[in-house]
């Protein structure tokens, strides 16, 4: 049985080839369901639309809440992992969120500051 998610059948396939190229297997995912956090009002606090899933044989773990569907996070925590899975078997090292998030706070941050003075000439 394949799985299908609430995105184009064309995304659907491109996640089946690449779970197939990477001998990811359904088996292998451990998969939750909890309730998201932040906008999405009622919805988002009634229903179990945030995704966990593991890959057991690599320990590897992907936490997505990024739309209010459920299947499409679904989708979106696979791709995730399976960059992820990519990014590992290329021997690249793995990237920490909390590091990107600062890189991109600090980036914004010296935008904001070099606009902010440019027009005072």
């Amino acid at each position: 049985m394949t799985t299908t998610f609430a995105v184009s059948e064309e995304k659907n396939r491109w996640l089946r080839e690449k779970m197939a190229e990477l001998g990811v297997t359904e088996g292998d995912l451990d998969e939750h369901f909890v309730r998201s956090s932040g906008a999405g009002g009622q919805h988002v606090n009634k229903t179990a639309t945030c995704v966990q899933i593991r890959h057991r044989p690599t320990g590897i773990e992907v936490k997505c809440m990024k739309d209010r569907s459920q299947s499409v996070n679904r989708f979106l925590a696979r791709r995730e992992l399976l960059e992820r899975i990519e990014r590992l078997l290329k021997g690249e090292a793995p990237r920490d969120a909390r590091t990107e998030k600062l890189k991109k706070q600090k980036a914004r941050r010296k935008r904001r500051a070099s606009g902010k003075y440019e027009n005072n000439g």
